[in-house]
C-alpha cells in the first residue's frame, strides 16, 4: 500500500527534480536577515511564492517557473527560533558545510588544520561563500548567508528552448522588491571574481540539426542525472511499477530469479515519516517544525574540463597500446570505465564493450546510418528515461570486469554490491562466476540521497577551459546529511575500501593530491591486462556552498508569524 503524503505542505523539489520535467534553467539567490523582524516579514511573503508537491493537473497546472527555499543553521538563530527548537538541530547542519571540510575532502587531509598552508584553504570559494559563516561570529556575522530561494523555469517557447520563459526574470525582480521592501539584504558575489548576483544554472546546450536544445550532459560529457531514489507516496500508485525499478531497493526476487524492486522509505528523505530502519528521524521540538521538511547541502563543484580532457587523452595513448585498439576506443574506453556508463548514458553492467556499445547505439537509433541527428536526440531521451537505463545490478559483476569496482556510480550506489550473501569466487564446476542470486540492497539503503540541480556554465559549443566558469550545481537532499551525504562523501567518493581500492579515491569527483590511481580489471578471459590509471589530477573541485533545512509550508508560516508553541 502506498504511503499517502500531505503534498500541499511538502516543498515541491523534494518529490521532483524540476529537470526531469521540462524545467532546463535555474537560478539561486542568497539572502540575509539583519533582524528577526525583517527576517519574519521577507518569509511570510515569500511562502506565498513557493510551489509545493501537489500533483500538477488541469486543477494545478505546472507553473512556468517554481520557487522554493531553504535556510541555514545561522539563518534560523537570526529569526530568533526558541532555543530549544535550536540545540536539538543536527550537529552537522549546525556547524555547517565550510566546518565539515576535513570530513568532505575538501580541505587537505594531509595537512593540519592550524597548519600554514590552510590559512587561505577557501581561496578558489566563490567571494560569497569565503565571507559566509567567518570563524568567530558565532552566525552572527553581517554576510551570512541566511535563506536560500531556488528558481527553476520551463523554456520561453518551442521556438526558443534555450532561453528560460518571462516567468524567471519577472520572479527575480518581484524576489529583489520583497527583499528591499522588508529590510532584507541580497547577497551578490558569486563566480570566481565574485561579479554575479545570482547563481544562474542551466542543462547544457548543444546545436544539435541548426537547433540549440538542452541536452542531458554535464560538462565533461556525461550523461547525467539518469537515476533518483523513488520512496512511498512520491509519485501516482499507477506511475511506481515502472519508476521504482533501478531507483528503489531490491529485497526480495521472485520465482524466476529477478530482482523486484520497492520504493525507499519515505523518512530516508522526508522528516516525520518512518525511515528504512521503521522508526522515526530525529527532529527537534515542537514536533510540527521540521515534520515534512528535510535537509539539503548546497554545492557548486567547478570542473576542470581542459585537465580532464589532457588526462584522459594521455591515458588513452598508453592504453590503446596496451590494449592494441584504437586511440578513439581508447578515450571512450577509459571515459566509461571511470564513470561507469559511456557517454550517451548505457550502463557498463549491460554494454560492457566498446564494440557492443556502438551496436547497442545503432540498435536503439541513437546513432548509424540514415538517423538524423534530432531523431538521434529523442531517442536517446527516451531510452535514458526509460527502466532499462537503470535496471541493473553489481552483484553479477564482482570482479570489475563489466564496471570497475572503483568507478563513480558504484560510489555513488552501491545497489546490491555489499551484501554479504555475494561472491566473488569462481564457480568449481564450470569455471563460471558464482551466480548471486538473493543479494539484496539493505546495506546500500539508508544511504540514499536525493539529487537536485543543474549545471552551470556556457553550452557545449562554446570553449572551455579549466578557468572558465563551468561545473555543476548539486542540491543533495536526506533526512541526515551526515548519515546520507556525508558518508557517501567521505567513505565512498573520498576513500575506496569498501571498494577494494584502498586509498584510491572516485576517478571523477575524488581529490587526487595524493591518490591518483584507478585500477580497471581485465577479464582473463580476454587475455588483456588490468589497466591501471596513473595521472589522475583533481578535476572537480568544490566551490563554496552550505547546509540548509527546507521547511514545510506549515513550519514556514510558523517562522513568519514567530510563533512555535502549539498551545
Amino acid at each position: 500500500m502506498t504511503r499517502i503524503l500531505n503534498l500541499n505542505d511538502i516543498q515541491g523539489n523534494v518529490t521532483r527534480a524540476y529537470g526531469r520535467y521540462s524545467f532546463p534553467f535555474a537560478r539561486y539567490i542568497f539572502f540575509h536577515f539583519p533582524s528577526p523582524s525583517a527576517g519574519r516579514a521577507f518569509l511570510d511573503r515569500v511562502r506565498l511564492l513557493v510551489t509545493t508537491a501537489s500533483r500538477w493537473g488541469d486543477d494545478n497546472p505546472r507553473p512556468f517557473c517554481t520557487t522554493n527555499l531553504g535556510l541555514t543553521f545561522p539563518g534560523l538563530l537570526a529569526l530568533q527560533l526558541p532555543v530549544r527548537t535550536l540545540q536539538a538541530m543536527p550537529d552537522e547542519f549546525i556547524e555547517g558545510m565550510k566546518q565539515r571540510a576535513f570530513i568532505l575532502g575538501d580541505r587537505d587531509q594531509s595537512k593540519t588544520e592550524k597548519s600554514a598552508e590552510q590559512d587561505d584553504w577557501d581561496r578558489h570559494w566563490d567571494p560569497i561563500w569565503q565571507r559566509s559563516r567567518e570563524p568567530g561570529t558565532l552566525g552572527f556575522g553581517t554576510d551570512d548567508v541566511h535563506v536560500l530561494i531556488t528558481l527553476n523555469a520551463q523554456c520561453q517557447s518551442a521556438h526558443a528552448p534555450d532561453k528560460p520563459h518571462q516567468a524567471f526574470a519577472d520572479r527575480t525582480e518581484e524576489l529583489l522588491k520583497i527583499a528591499e521592501e522588508t529590510g532584507v539584504k541580497h547577497l551578490r558575489g558569486i563566480g570566481a571574481k565574485g561579479d554575479q548576483d545570482f547563481q544562474d544554472a542551466s542543462a547544457v546546450f548543444d546545436n544539435i540539426g541548426g537547433l540549440n536544445l538542452p541536452t542531458p550532459k554535464e560538462h565533461f560529457g556525461f550523461t547525467d542525472g539518469i537515476g533518483n531514489p523513488v520512496f512511498e507516496g512520491q509519485l501516482p500508485e499507477e506511475d511506481v511499477s515502472e519508476a521504482v525499478i533501478g531507483q528503489g531497493k531490491i529485497m526480495q526476487y521472485d520465482k524466476a530469479g529477478n530482482p523486484i524492486w520497492e520504493p525507499l522509505a519515505t523518512g530516508e528523505f522526508i522528516l516525520g515519516h518512518p525511515d528504512e530502519s521503521q522508526e522515526l528521524p530525529p527532529t527537534s521540538p515542537p514536533s510540527q517544525f521540521m515534520h515534512n521538511g528535510t535537509f539539503f547541502a548546497f554545492r557548486k563543484l567547478h570542473e576542470n574540463v581542459a585537465t580532464f580532457d589532457a588526462v584522459v587523452n594521455e591515458e588513452a595513448e598508453r592504453f590503446a597500446k596496451v590494449m592494441d585498439v584504437s586511440h578513439e576506443e581508447a578515450v571512450e574506453t577509459i571515459r566509461a570505465k571511470m564513470c561507469g556508463r559511456w557517454s550517451d548514458g548505457v550502463p557498463l553492467s549491460k554494454v560492457p564493450t566498446y564494440e557492443a556499445w556502438l551496436a547497442f547505439g545503432e540498435k536503439m537509433g541513437f546513432r548509424g546510418e540514415g538517423v538524423s541527428p534530432i531523431d538521434g536526440y529523442k531517442n536517446q531521451l527516451a531510452y535514458i528515461g526509460s527502466p532499462e537505463a537503470r535496471d541493473f545490478r553489481y552483484g553479477d559483476d564482482m570482479a570489475g570486469y563489466k564496471c570497475p569496482g572503483g568507478a563513480h556510480m558504484r560510489r555513488m550506489n552501491t545497489r546490491d554490491y555489499l551484501d554479504p550473501l555475494n561472491k566473488s569466487g569462481l564457480d568449481q564446476l564450470t569455471g563460471e562466476p558464482e551466480k548471486n542470486i538473493g543479494a539484496t540492497s539493505a546495506l546500500n539503503k539508508r544511504r540514499r540521497i536525493l539529487r537536485r540541480g543543474l549545471p552551470y556554465g556556457a553550452p557545449n559549443y562554446v570553449h572551455k577551459d579549466d578557468d572558465t566558469e563551468q561545473g555543476v550545481i548539486m542540491l543533495i537532499m536526506g533526512a541526515s546529511l551526515f548519515r546520507q551525504f556525508e558518508f557517501i562523501q567521505q567513505q565512498w567518493i573520498q576513500y575506496g575500501l569498501d571498494f577494494h581500492q584502498g586509498n584510491n579515491t572516485c576517478p571523477m569527483l575524488g581529490n587526487h593530491v595524493h591518490h591518483t590511481r584507478h585500477t580497471i580489471p581485465s577479464d582473463p578471459k580476454s587475455g588483456k591486462p588490468p589497466y591501471v590509471m596513473s595521472k589522475l589530477k583533481t578535476f572537480v573541485e568544490c566551490r563554496g556552498g552550505d547546509y540548509f533545512f527546507a521547511p514545510s509550508m506549515t513550519a514556514l508560516r510558523m517562522m513568519a508569524m514567530g510563533v512555535f508553541d502549539p498551545t
